[in-house]
């Protein structure tokens, strides 16, 4: 292509840009406020039609109170009318600007808020009408005066939220009991007061036309990987035009993998393990709406550390955390293993054992495959049953029913003693995984491999486990492998995975001095 084609073409696209803006401008020229009172009046009608929370005053103020205005704001929004928010106002003016009320004029007041006057309330200027209708929607009060194309917006949101508590998925014996609410801001306060270093970044967005959702997320610089912050920023990028009403959704929309089992990324409800995870150079989101702290990237052998790990004795926190490692190898094969053994490798239960199964399974109607899938099933729903109702209810009732069910499925003949011990003793272990949907993706992962025990013995369930081994080396977490530091391997970071190292150690280790290059303070000046 030759230069002078080139340099056309380079033209007319700037030509098609500046055409472009011209009609972005008249856009927004048609959305400006109004001079004219009245027809600023009539538009904020219209827009909030048949909203009977939206509530309006007039106030008329200056010499023979011949400046007209009035204010707006939502009812539901502000509980109580504590401020007069233009009586403020005109209060700050007089003293600082005028002197006498009585000289209080609009050009007088339009240069006081302009530059930014000293006030009581600050207002914030709003130049169209859209902008209007969303502060009005975020709980401020919104004032139009004759004569001025502008509007002055006043924060007075009051909402009433739950109280600082400490979180019931997440509870410590030792540590701190303090838990994240539904505020944006109190969780953002709980975490900067935590961690008060100016390397602390946060960055919030509003996504979604309609809900207009709050969302922030946070990030330790010279902590996070640059590849990965970078990666996360442009994933982030798919959610700005979506309704986002909880931190669930963000988990779906930018993970490696939505359809495997397994979570790549973990929340959490505690602002200790928010600041740890930061720490730890991890990025961090929170949803306005929510409490739950959305977390990533999030490596396998992360999900099942809790807070407590290092709040207890290193030889405590080592031998709970294997304690936990067992439990997820019962919880996902432990059916598995009784159906292959009962059907196709009777020769390896001790000889006792296994005349005392025989004995209780005489009289039994089902295989041991139909057996267990029926077990299950039941236990599974009762324990849905014992969420979804109420709490002083539901606990008795999941206790008292899979007693009573158990026993009366013994008696009916159609469970065994041992189908029971075994449903029970999986179930249990499922609840050990401090991470609440790892345990589901064993639950769900118990099902294939006892399909594959009862048509391929013990052969199925090392194939099974083969499979899920090779689709955890595969899967990855904002790039970051979610077998690390196994696969690949890190020794350096080994410290922590299985063992839980001494707090020194840990502090002192090198890998945090390598890790952690924090900026130096020349170079943000």
């Amino acid at each position: 292509m030759s230069p002078r084609r080139n340099g056309w073409r380079i033209k007319q696209r700037s030509g098609v840009s500046k055409k472009e803006q011209l009609i972005d401008d008249s856009i927004k020229q048609m959305k400006r406020i109004d001079s004219q009172l009245k027809d600023s009046r009539s538009k904020m009608g219209d827009i909030f039609k048949d909203s009977d929370d939206i509530s309006f005053h007039d106030y008329q103020f200056g010499h023979h109170l011949s400046i007209q205005s009035f204010i707006m704001h939502c009812q539901s929004l502000v509980q109580k009318e504590k401020v007069n928010f233009v009586k403020s106002l005109l209060q700050d003016v007089v003293k600082h600007e005028v002197g006498p009320a009585n000289e209080i004029t609009l050009d007088r007041l339009k240069h006081f808020v302009i530059n930014h006057g000293v006030t009581n309330e600050t207002p914030v200027l709003i130049n169209d009408y859209e902008e209007a209708t969303t502060k009005v929607l975020a709980g401020y009060f919104v004032l139009f005066i004759d004569g001025w194309d502008q509007a002055l917006a006043f924060e007075a949101i009051s909402i009433e939220g739950r109280a600082v508590d400490e979180p019931s998925t997440e509870s410590v014996i030792i540590g701190p009991h303090e838990g994240t609410v539904e505020d944006l801001k109190k969780n953002i306060g709980l975490i900067r007061s935590r961690m008060q270093s100016k390397h602390l970044k946060l960055k919030s967005m509003h996504v979604g036309k309609v809900s207009r959702t709050e969302i922030a997320y946070m990030y330790l610089e010279g902590a996070v990987d640059a590849e990965v912050l970078s990666e996360f920023e442009r994933r982030m990028e798919k959610v700005k035009e979506l309704e986002i009403l909880e931190t669930t959704f963000i988990e779906e929309l930018i993970e490696d993998s939505t359809l495997s089992p397994f979570p790549q990324y973990r929340y959490t409800e505690r602002p200790d393990t928010a600041n740890a995870a930061l720490l730890d150079g991890k990025i961090i989101v929170l949803v306005h709406g929510t409490g739950s702290i959305l977390i990533c990237p999030a490596l396998y052998l992360e999900l099942f550390q809790s807070v407590e790990d290092y709040y207890q004795r290193s030889i405590i926190s080592t031998t709970i955390r294997l304690m936990r490692f067992i439990a997820v190898i019962i919880a996902l094969t432990l059916p598995s293993v009784y159906i292959a053994l009962s059907t196709f490798h009777p020769e390896m239960i001790p000889t006792i054992l296994l005349l005392a199964i025989i004995n209780t399974r005489e009289g039994i109607p089902f295989p041991a495959l139909i057996e267990a899938l029926i077990m299950v099933f039941f236990f599974e729903l009762m324990r849905e049953a014992g969420i979804r109702m109420p709490k002083p209810v539901g606990q008795a009732v999941s206790i008292v029913g899979a007693l009573i069910i158990g026993e009366a499925a013994i008696q009916a003949g159609i469970a065994s003693p041992i189908m029971v011990v075994v449903v029970a003793l999986t179930g249990i272990s499922s609840f050990a995984v401090p991470q609440y949907n790892l345990g589901i993706s064993y639950r769900i992962l118990q099902f294939p491999l006892m399909f594959l025990a009862a048509t391929l013995g013990g052969f199925g369930i090392m194939v099974g486990l083969l499979l899920i081994l090779l689709h955890l080396s595969s899967l990855r977490s904002l790039g970051i492998p979610y077998l690390a530091p196994f696969a690949p391997l890190r020794p350096n970071k080994l410290r922590d995975a299985f063992i839980r190292v001494s707090i020194g150690k840990l502090l002192r280790s090198p890998r945090n001095h390598k890790e952690h290059q924090f900026p130096q303070a020349s170079n943000e000046k």
